[in-house]
């Protein structure tokens, strides 16, 4: 298309700024427009072609030089003043206002009475025209508030006031500010996914939104979608070609695909190696086979490593490994099919699919253990990923594999259920099926609302576990089982039974139970009945109530009592344990009080079975110690509970007993030791320590219980509350039973105590107990031994010993999994660690970071002063070690509770919050948040500075010169926190400790450093005098910055040089 210039000089003269609209050859249409545009300067304001196809602006110089006239030799346009234009004007509006009538009268008449109402109703104390600009003005000023949060490091609190401005209908533009604002916060939060969403939300709203572009990437790259994240800086940079950090990124993200590609390709060869070594039969038994399986599995731990062998047909070759029935082969393909299930739910389900559930869950039932323990493990693995979904990024087409994966998850629990009534399934596989079970079943949290999956399980499975709970061990026809299986069921039903959320889901429970019993116990004959007393036992250790109710039903008890006279040991064993366990619960202890003392007490006499006459003594123990602590509550005559002790400490220490009967003598002696005389004669008797710790090491798991009760026993760690005094004479008044408190319980016995359990390693012991990969270990159990690590710590003399036997170690498990008490016990104990010894000591490598969540959880306004003062004073340890640790603490959210306890009235609590804070303004956001406007925490370590308490001030003066130093901007801003503020500087100055000396001096300096303006206030006060003085002193590091104050303030020309001094 061609431009001519235009010939009228006159028109150009009267519209030097228009470009007209035309037409090309091919009629396309170009609307016109005036000069300057939105993308040119202000000077550009003339148009140099009339042409709007081809129209552009210039200069008013290059517009006189291109059309060769003089501009300022012309007169100006006229203006149109006639009357055509207002007349056409107002019939326009005229129009406009009858079709806006029209459409209301017909908006009116189309809606019915009640919506007429409605509307009048809703319009009343609402005017929608006066209500968009209020919304507009709050979302705009919530977005600040956001962002004055996000630089103070609140990223919780300015998400949620984007998201409420969100809310508040904010303009498109607006809101994409929001959502990459939103983003940013995420990705501080390290939530990635969610980072990655409200960033694409924003780039929705705009499409050039770079810094959304930007925060995206940056969330692919942490889900490690790399492919995905270089596409959005490549937009980015585009966009901004000269920006370097986008450039940079660029960089980054580009090494690391590369480094993937090549790390995939170098693998695929030896995938296919490692497969053909371990599938040749020539291989057989040879180091080569070993080297192969040994790399196939350490290849599977990597991501990038097992999606290789997952997309090389890796589940099929797996398959034909597992089908050898070779231990070794097995295995590896057990633990690489673990690397390639881990945290994958897609990868999981097409791995179910090839091997088959069946298959993979009757691995549990052979007879090789350690083959049965990498089944379990995987089965762990593949139920995590099933239940928790992807979290290391790898979707793929996630969606059209996995339909439901509830399904996949009954159907695999449905497996486990089917194989513990199995025959042929071997012992350790039933004890592991019911070990899934028990991890897979239950909510995690009561907060959960969600149970059905328990109800499931109950509905579908409760008859088998019960099956399993009530199986007669060496019994003919029986399932085998191993001395852990009826604990594990026990187990496994108290956990059901404790998900349930109302009576009517624990009535149907009592009923499937009692129906279960019944069906043996009536028309099945004695065997019927012993396994119908077995069943009892197996819910007495566990849903005690369902226990209880058992008990009730017609004939229960009273076969229990003639049995335990049998003379066959096997049901002599059923009844008697039935009993034991009857006994230990308060609803059934006053009838056995009644009626079976005296049964028992004839079987410990005259059986002459030693595991018949063990079980006998332990329900005399569990009788006898009915008092608990209580010294006036004395259920058998003096010294009878003695007696009792001193056999049971002899069957423990009996090394031809086996271990499951020697069992009983501990759960004798775990409710004996409740007594203070047996305690003395127990932790005195070296023997029975040994045995007692040598059998918790045992593979009798069930033992673990009653070890640590003993402990808590003998350390006196129980729960007990010392009675108001006024109380006690109120009841002795009233003729009440008073508790008395035994005198070998006292303080000083129990220290004693404590001391020799630590002689004897019960600390190598307890550390055995954590480690125990068993539902044995419950999280009643670790909160037990919680209470005794917290008594073995008490003493600071004793704390080396403890790290020394590796109990430091030991606690970190207790301190984050378990009942809030055993953590908040485990916490306090690694406290005390942390506090007395070198952190990095106990708790060498990355294991010192694990310590930091238990320690914050101790803040928590739930906690004892005495936990919230040593949870501080810990912190302000480990504040002081590293900046990753001091990171660690602020991620964990603990900076706003250690500033509350800062205004704490106990002196010792503000005291260790105001030095932990000193510690931890060494930290950017820290100092940030000292720094930032409209907050008092500079004015409060100013005033700290000049408190009484000399510890307060000289951690309040520390934290002062620290921030002073770190940040020069703070020094400007002292004087105007407090009128007093030069008075607390010179009392610190003239203090006679040394150390409040020094502080108080580099604050000085640094203000004097800071501006010229402070340095004259100060040295127009006598801190000039006092600065002085402290010059002239002895060399310290005091001397030095006095006179390094003097000689800023000589520079600046504030004072005089003093010509006496060099």
């Amino acid at each position: 298309m061609n431009l001519a210039h235009p010939t009228d000089l006159s028109a150009l003269a009267h519209h030097p700024h228009l470009c007209q609209t035309t037409r090309d050859a091919e009629g396309r249409h170009y609307p016109g427009f005036f000069c300057p545009r939105l993308s040119d300067t202000p000077q550009e304001a003339y148009c140099c072609h009339l042409q709007a196809a081809g129209g552009s602006c210039c200069t008013r110089d290059e517009f006189e030089a291109l059309y060769q006239v003089n501009l300022s030799t012309l007169q100006p346009p006229p203006i149109l003043r006639g009357p055509g234009p207002l007349l056409a004007l107002g019939l326009y509006s005229l129009l406009l206002m009858a079709l806006m009538t029209a459409d209301f009268l017909h908006f009116c008449l189309g809606r019915s009475p009640r919506e007429n109402l409605k509307s009048r109703s809703s319009r009343l104390p609402l005017r929608g025209s006066a209500a968009r600009p209020l919304q507009a003005s709050s979302a705009e000023q919530l977005r600040k508030d956001g962002n004055e949060l996000f630089k103070c490091g609140d990223y919780e609190g300015a998400l949620a006031a984007y998201t409420q401005a969100l809310s508040l209908g904010a303009t498109p533009q607006d809101q994409a500010i929001l959502h990459r604002n939103r983003a940013a916060c995420h990705l501080k939060l390290e939530d990635y996914s969610k980072a990655e969403s409200e960033a694409s939300k924003a780039i929705e709203k705009d499409g050039g939104d770079v810094k959304a572009l930007y925060r995206r990437s940056q969330a692919l790259e942490k889900l490690g979608r790399l492919d995905q994240a270089v596409l959005d800086l490549k937009r980015c940079v585009s966009l901004e070609p000269k920006n370097k950090v986008f450039q940079e990124s660029l960089r980054n993200i580009g090494g690391q695909i590369q480094e993937k590609v090549r790390y995939m390709s170098s693998t695929d060869a030896k995938v296919e190696q490692m497969f053909q070594i371990l599938l040749d039969p020539k291989e057989k038994g040879t180091e080569k086979k070993q080297k192969a399986s040994q790399n196939l599995v350490v290849l599977a731990r990597e991501d990038a490593g097992a999606e290789k062998i997952f997309r090389s047909n890796g589940v099929q070759l797996l398959q034909c490994l597992l089908d050898t029935g070779e231990t070794d082969l097995m295995l590896a393909a057990l633990r690489t099919l673990v690397g390639i299930c881990s945290e994958h739910q897609s990868r999981t389900v097409a791995t179910l699919s090839v091997l088959g559930t069946r298959r993979v869950v009757s691995i549990l039932g052979v007879e090789n253990q350690a083959v049965s323990l990498a089944a379990c493990h995987l089965l762990q693995v593949m139920f995590d990923a099933l239940k928790e979904g992807v979290k290391k990024g790898f979707r793929g087409k996630e969606g059209a594999i996995i339909v439901d994966p509830a399904r996949e998850l009954k159907i695999l629990i449905s497996n486990l259920l089917e194989l513990l009534t199995e025959v042929g399934v071997s012992g350790q596989g039933r004890d592991n099926a019911l070990t899934l079970l028990i991890k897979m079943v239950p909510r995690k949290s009561p907060k959960d609302p969600n149970n059905s999956l328990t109800l499931w399980v109950i509905d579908q499975g409760l008859k088998k576990i019960l099956e399993v709970g009530g199986s007669l061990p060496d019994a003919v026809g029986d399932l085998t089982v191993t001395a852990n299986s009826r604990m594990s069921a026990s187990i496994l039903l108290s956990k059901l039974f404790d998900d349930l959320k109302c009576d009517a889901e624990r009535e149907n429970f009592h009923r499937l139970c009692e129906n279960y019993i019944r069906s043996w116990f009536e028309g099945q004959g004695l065997a019927g009945k012993l396994r119908a007393i077995q069943t009892v036992s197996c819910l007495l250790q566990g849903p005690c109530d369902a226990g209880n109710r058992a008990l009730e039903l017609s004939g229960v008890m009273e076969s229990v009592i003639a049995l335990c006279a049998s003379e066959k040991e096997e049901e002599q064993l059923v009844a008697v344990e039935a009993l034991i366990h009857a006994a230990g619960k308060a609803k059934r202890a006053s009838f056995i009080t009644a009626n079976g003392v005296s049964l028992l007490k004839d079987l410990y006499k005259s059986s002459e079975r030693d595991s018949i006459r063990i079980r006998a003594l332990v329900g005399l123990c569990k009788l006898g110690s009915a008092g608990g602590t209580d010294f006036s509550m004395k259920q058998f005559a003096e010294g009878s509970t003695l007696k009792l002790a001193k056999q049971c400490r002899k069957w423990l220490c009996n090394d031809q007993i086996d271990a499951g009967t020697r069992r009983w003598a501990v759960e004798g002696l775990a409710y004996l030791t409740f007594d203070a005389d047996v305690k003395e004669e127990f932790v005195e008797d070296e023997a029975a320590l040994k045995a007692l710790f040598q059998l918790s090491r045992s593979e009798e798991r069930s033992v673990l219980f009653a070890v640590a009760s003993a402990l808590v026993n003998c350390t006196n760690t129980y729960d007990y509350e010392e009675p108001d005094p006024k109380m006690v004479e109120l009841a002795k008044y009233a003729k009440q039973h008073v508790p008395e408190q035994h005198p070998k319980d006292k303080p000083s016995f129990v220290r004693a105590r404590v001391k020799r359990l630590l002689a004897a390693g019960v600390v190598s012991a307890m550390t055995c107990m954590v480690k125990t990969e068993s539902p044995v270990l419950t999280n009643s159990c670790r909160e037990l031994l919680s209470r005794v690590f917290l008594a073995l710590v008490e003493e600071v003399e004793d704390r080396g010993t403890v790290v020394a036997q590796g109990g430091g170690k030991a606690l970190l498990p207790l301190a984050l999994e378990g009942t809030d008490v055993g953590q908040t016990k485990a916490a306090q104990a690694l406290a005390k660690l942390t506090i007395t010894s070198n952190p990095e000591m106990t708790f060498p490598g990355e294991r010192i970071y694990e310590v930091v969540r238990p320690l914050v959880s101790l803040l928590h306004l739930n906690c004892s002063g005495l936990q919230n003062f040593e949870a501080l004073m810990a912190l302000t340890n480990l504040a002081g070690i590293s900046e990753r640790l001091r990171q660690k603490i602020l991620k964990e959210k603990a900076v706003p509770m250690i500033e509350g306890y800062m205004f704490e009235e106990h002196e010792m609590i503000r005291r260790a919050a105001t030095e932990c804070m000193c510690n931890l303004a060494m930290s950017k956001e820290v100092q940030d948040l000292f720094e930032a406007e409209g907050n008092d925490r500079l004015k409060l370590l100013v005033l700290y500075s000049g408190e009484d308490d000399e510890l307060l001030r000289r951690a309040a003066a520390g934290g002062l010169a620290m921030l002073t130093s770190m940040r020069p901007s703070l020094c400007s801003r002292i004087p105007q926190v407090t009128t007093h503020w030069l008075e607390i500087l010179q009392a610190l100055l003239l203090s006679p400790n040394q150390e409040l000396q020094h502080r108080g001096t580099v604050v000085v300096l640094n203000m004097v450093e800071a501006s010229k303006e402070i340095a004259s206030t100060l040295m127009e006060s006598e801190m000039l005098e006092i600065l002085s003085v402290l010059a002239k002193g002895e060399e310290s590091p005091v001397t030095r910055a006095a006179a390094a104050c003097l000689e800023k303030a000589v520079e600046y020309r504030l004072i005089q040089p003093n010509q006496d001094r060099e």
